[in-house]
C-alpha cells in the first residue's frame, strides 16, 4: 500500500472554480485550530502560496480571517488603547481613527493593505481642506457659516506635523496587528513623508521673567504663585494646576509632584503625571514659599467671601468659588498677564524652556537643571542649555529665586 503523500494537518491543493485552492491547518491567535485558505489561477501559484503559508504556520499563530482596517481600528481602540494608555492618548488616537483613518482606509482588508494605499491616503489628506472633508463649516448654524459651506474654501490644510502624526498612529496600530499575527509587515513604516521642521521655541530672558512676575505681584494676581512655580520650578501646566496643599510642606520647604489636572473631552481629570520620571520632590526656594503663603491667605479670603457657594477642594489653585482652574482658562490668564507686563507672549509650555535658560544663565550645572526640570533624557536638557544631591538642587533654586526676586 503506497504511503500517504501528506501528513495529517498538512493541507490539500485541488481545483476550485476557475483555478485552484489550498488550505493548511493552522493555530489561530485565539489558540484554536482552523483552516487557512489560499487561492490562485494555476497550481504552481497556489503551491507557492501554500508553501509560504506552511512557513507562517510553523512560525506562530495565523489568522484565518483578516478584518478590515476599520474593524481592527475599533478593536484596537477599545481593547488595547483605552485600557492601557492615558485618557488623553486615547482621545487623540480616537480622533485620528474617526476623522482620518476610517474614512480613508477603513474598508481595506488589513492583510491586503499596501504601501501605495497608505502613501496615497497620506498624500490626499495633506492636500485636502479638512473643513470641507469634515464638514466643519457645514455644522455651524446657517447664520454663522463663513467659508466652505458657502462655496468659499478656506483651505484648512493639515500641517506637516499633523500628517506625520497620522502616519504614527497607523504605524502603531499595524505594529500591534503584527504582534497578534494578523499581518507580517508594517506598511506604514515604509511611507515617505517630507521632513518636519522643528519650531524653535521662544524663551524669555531673565529680565522679561522678572518683569512678568513683578507685574503679577503688584496687581495682586490670584495666580501669582502659579506663575512663580511655572517659571522657577519649570512645572508643567497640568502639574501646577493639580497641586494640592497636601503636596506642599512649607516648613520643610519641599513640594511633591505626582498628579496633574487634565481636560480630556468632557471630563476634568485629576490623575497621575505624564510619566514616572515626572514624579519628584523638589526643594522650594524662598520666592516660592512666600508666593504659596500669599496664595493660602488669598484662598481663605475667597472661601469666606463665597460662603455657601464655595466648593470644597484641596487644590491650591481654584476659582473664587473653589472650583478647579480650567487649563484653557489658565492659558488666557497667562496671555493677559503677558500683555499687562509688557513682555512678549510665549506659551506656558515655553516657560519651561525659560526656566532652563534661566538656570543656564546662572551657571547651574546641567545635571542639576535636569533634575529640576525632571527631563527623562539628558539630551533634552542640553538642547536648551546621574544623581545630584538635594543640597545642590536647593542651592540652584535659591540662586534662581534670588535672581527673580531682587
Amino acid at each position: 500500500m503506497p504511503g500517504r503523500s501528506r501528513a495529517n494537518g498538512e493541507g490539500s491543493i485541488f481545483p476550485y472554480r476557475n483555478g485552484f485552492a489550498a488550505y493548511v491547518w493552522v493555530e489561530k491567535p485565539d489558540g484554536k485550530r482552523g483552516r487557512k485558505w489560499v487561492y490562485g489561477k494555476t497550481r504552481e501559484e497556489v503551491h507557492d502560496k501554500w508553501i509560504k503559508l506552511h512557513g507562517q504556520a510553523k512560525a506562530g499563530p495565523v489568522a484565518t480571517r483578516s478584518p478590515t482596517v476599520g474593524e481592527y481600528a475599533g478593536y484596537w481602540l477599545r481593547e488595547i488603547v483605552k485600557p492601557n494608555l492615558a485618557p488623553g492618548s486615547y482621545v487623540t488616537y480616537e480622533v485620528v481613527v474617526r476623522l482620518y483613518l476610517v474614512p480613508g482606509l477603513g474598508r481595506k482588508r488589513l492583510d491586503k493593505l499596501r504601501v501605495s494605499d497608505v502613501q496615497t491616503w497620506i498624500n490626499e489628506v495633506g492636500r485636502t481642506c479638512q473643513c470641507c472633508a469634515q464638514g466643519k463649516d457645514e455644522r455651524r448654524k446657517p447664520a454663522q457659516r463663513r467659508c466652505c459651506a458657502l462655496g468659499r474654501c478656506c483651505r484648512d490644510l493639515p500641517s506637516a506635523t499633523s500628517v506625520t502624526h497620522l502616519r504614527t498612529v497607523l504605524r502603531t496600530l499595524l505594529s500591534h496587528a503584527i504582534t497578534e499575527g494578523l499581518i507580517t509587515r508594517n506598511v506604514a513604516s515604509l511611507v515617505k513623508l517630507p521632513p518636519v521642521r522643528k519650531r524653535k521655541r521662544k524663551a524669555w530672558t531673565s529680565d522679561e521673567a522678572r518683569r512678568f512676575l513683578e507685574s503679577a505681584r503688584a496687581d495682586d494676581d490670584p495666580l501669582y504663585a502659579a506663575y512663580v512655580l511655572v517659571l522657577v520650578l519649570g512645572l508643567r501646566k497640568g502639574e501646577m494646576l493639580g497641586l494640592t496643599w497636601a503636596d506642599v510642606d512649607l516648613d520643610a520647604g519641599e513640594l511633591t509632584i505626582d498628579r496633574q489636572l487634565q481636560r480630556v473631552g468632557a471630563e476634568l481629570l485629576h490623575r497621575e503625571t505624564k510619566t514616572a520620571a515626572s514624579d519628584a520632590t523638589l526643594p522650594l526656594p524662598d520666592i516660592c514659599t512666600v508666593a504659596l503663603d500669599r496664595r493660602r491667605a488669598a484662598q481663605t479670603t475667597a472661601r469666606d467671601a463665597a460662603g455657601p457657594a464655595w466648593q470644597p477642594s484641596e487644590l491650591i489653585f481654584t476659582t473664587r468659588y473653589g472650583r478647579p482652574v480650567e487649563p484653557r482658562n489658565f492659558n488666557r490668564f497667562w496671555d493677559r498677564r503677558c500683555d499687562a507686563a509688557g513682555v512678549r507672549r510665549i506659551t506656558v509650555r515655553d516657560a519651561r524652556r525659560t526656566c532652563a535658560s534661566l538656570l543656564a544663565d546662572l551657571d547651574v550645572h546641567p545635571r542639576v537643571a535636569m533634575q529640576i526640570l525632571r527631563h527623562a533624557q539628558f539630551a533634552i536638557t542640553m538642547e536648551v542649555y546621574t544623581v545630584v544631591s538635594s543640597a545642590a538642587t536647593r542651592d540652584a533654586l535659591r540662586r534662581l529665586g534670588s535672581a527673580l526676586d531682587r
